[in-house]
């Protein structure tokens, strides 16, 4: 492909312009792990006061990279600049006394602490604990427009405020670098929007922005340039204003760009899932009841997938508790395949025939320092090929763990090394692998594509297309708007515990889903034709080929 180079280098990995204005300089950056290099001679130049995107698939080693220049792991090789002057970094402290923040994809944040608490919490030193500190906060939030509240509880916050929060802790940290990790990975579109804004405005004050991104559209809106890593090295630059979403999807993957559209209506008559007048309530610290879900029914039937969509933290995560038996009911029933399963544990409503793909693999969906093949084992303990009678069957496992690996492209050098060792989409098709392998009757799917590339998004899709064709019912719940309206069959908006509207994926657009999703609108959702159309032509770009990717587990990459 022809992309024009904003930073050109030669051979040597120095750069041919630009050096005066260099933020960051990172030159011949290689990092070797047990088996793995995931980083073999980075050359990356970010110029001051830009928005640079940093592109990849998952195990590509941005991750590695941010996390070498962030302090947190040390190269083998190589050098670090920052603003022309040559540095190394043994801890994060180190990257933050040089103006380095980074803002990492799982928010890092107390709940039962307010904003300003949370943003000085560690920084005590930089102007104490008082007014000095909220005074220094709402500085820095009217400074770079983040219109942050200091006195408001977090656990009250959406996850738009909460990112904002996030990206004021650095800033009151000093950083004039700020390293985004998928930053818009739970927003809404109209959210994507604001985050941009505010981009923008901390550009036009100076600060150097790292976007790390799998959005292709979303890159080519915001940055100013973009650089793509591929099997832990770089594979070229690119200026936004010229490459398009089809070129960098090459780059990335030596594919085309996927896409989530189902080719065919799979729905039987048959019902599935039929959940009826779920409530919650919960009681928080300060012994007020609060509802969580309210009067929540719905019914999937075999082979049809139903979407879920919604601001996070409005329902979401409780309804698929309540219907995995995490979460006791206040009222209503939950009926699998005609069987009420609304009184069973978690586990027999597994055997039962619950597949569960979690919206956090690290905390519900993984056992990150056990190996492979034990994690293959994980929800599914009763069931063969994990054990034979009362007894667990290692060797039956292994087996399958490996068969797993090869049918689901994870790549790794083998099946006795951590989960943590993967990357975080290898990790994710492990999982979803792992849940297949049972033929489940229901699947629940919380996110299942949030954090991986392209590739592996192209992969998780068609896995999820041909469960549906043999009659799976899906239960989706994702904040990649396009996701949802490509997979679904039909689409419910839940807005605070409640289903408030639904949406045909056919006569419905990203933009007023999202505005659903916010309470503005109720019932039957419909987009203008028009409006349908220019999505779809959007959406179609660079899509008439899908291929996923077909690369071998020999190309494993720790660490990303």
């Amino acid at each position: 492909m022809t992309a024009s180079d904003p930073v050109p280098l030669r051979k040597d990995g120095n750069p041919t312009a630009g050096t005066a204005t260099s933020a960051v300089e990172l030159r011949g950056i290689t990092k070797r792990f047990p088996g793995v290099v995931a980083n073999h001679d980075i050359n990356l130049t970010v110029r001051s006061g830009t928005v640079h995107a940093l592109m990849g698939e998952n195990g590509a080693g941005k991750s590695t990279l941010m996390k070498i220049l962030y302090g947190m792991q040390k190269p083998d090789e190589g050098t670090i600049a920052i603003n022309g002057e040559q540095c190394e970094f043994h801890t994060p402290g180190d990257a933050i006394a040089r103006g380095i923040g980074m803002v990492h994809q799982h928010f890092m944040l107390a709940d039962n602490l307010t904003v300003w608490e949370n943003v000085v919490l560690g920084g005590e030193h930089l102007y104490g604990i008082g007014a000095k500190a909220k005074a220094k906060i709402k500085e820095i939030s009217d400074q770079y427009g983040l219109g942050v509240r200091p006195d408001v509880l977090v656990e009250d916050l959406g996850v738009a405020d909460r990112q904002r929060v996030e990206i004021l802790k650095v800033l009151y940290r000093g950083a004039k670098i700020l390293i985004l990790d998928e930053p818009t990975a739970v927003l809404v579109p109209q959210e994507v929007d604001a985050l941009f804004d505010n981009l923008r405005d901390l550009k036009s004050e100076g600060v150097t922005v790292i976007f790390i991104s799998h959005k292709l559209h979303e890159v080519l809106a915001v940055a100013d340039a973009i650089s793509v890593i591929r099997r832990g090295t770089t594979v070229g630059d690119a200026d936004p204003k010229t490459v398009t979403a089809r070129q960098l999807a090459e780059m990335m993957v030596g594919a085309e760009l996927p896409s989530p559209e189902s080719r065919e209506s799979t729905v039987t008559s048959t019902e599935m899932l039929d959940v009826q007048g779920l409530r919650i309530a919960k009681t928080d610290a300060e012994g007020i009841e609060r509802v969580v879900l309210d009067d929540i029914s719905l019914t999937i039937r075999k082979g049809e997938i139903l979407g879920i969509a919604g601001v996070e933290g409005n329902g979401q995560a409780e309804l698929v508790e309540a219907i995995m038996g995490m979460l006791p009911l206040d009222a209503g029933t939950v009926t699998l395949d005609g069987k009420d399963l609304s009184g069973s544990l978690t586990r027999a409503r597994r055997e039962a025939g619950i597949g569960y793909i979690p919206e956090d693999r690290h905390r519900h969906g993984l056992l990150l320092e056990a190996p492979l093949w034990e994690n293959r084992i994980l929800g599914h303990v009763t069931e063969k090929p994990n054990s034979n009678g009362p007894l667990l069957d290692p060797t039956s496992a292994r087996e399958d763990t490996w068969r797993i690996v090869r049918e689901f492209d994870v790549r790794t050098p083998g099946i006795e090394v951590t989960a943590a060792s993967l990357s975080g989409g290898n990790q994710q098709k492990l999982i979803i692998g792992r849940e297949m392998a049972h033929d489940p009757k229901l699947l629940i799917a919380a996110h299942p594509t949030r954090g991986v590339d392209v590739g592996a998004q192209a992969q998780i899709w068609e896995h999820i297309r041909v469960a549906q064709r043999n009659g799976l019912a899906v239960l989706l719940i994702s904040a990649d708007l396009d996701e949802l309206i490509g997979l679904s069959d039909t689409i419910r908006v839940i807005y605070r515990g409640r289903l408030v509207a639904d949406a045909d994926p056919a006569t419905v657009t990203a933009e007023d889903l999202g505005t659903a999703m916010t309470g503005a609108a109720r019932g039957h959702i419909e987009s203008e034709p028009e409006a349908v159309a220019e999505a779809q032509t959007v959406a179609a770009e660079g899509t008439e080929a899908e291929q996923p990717h077909t690369d071998t587990a020999d190309d494993a990459q720790a660490g990303e």
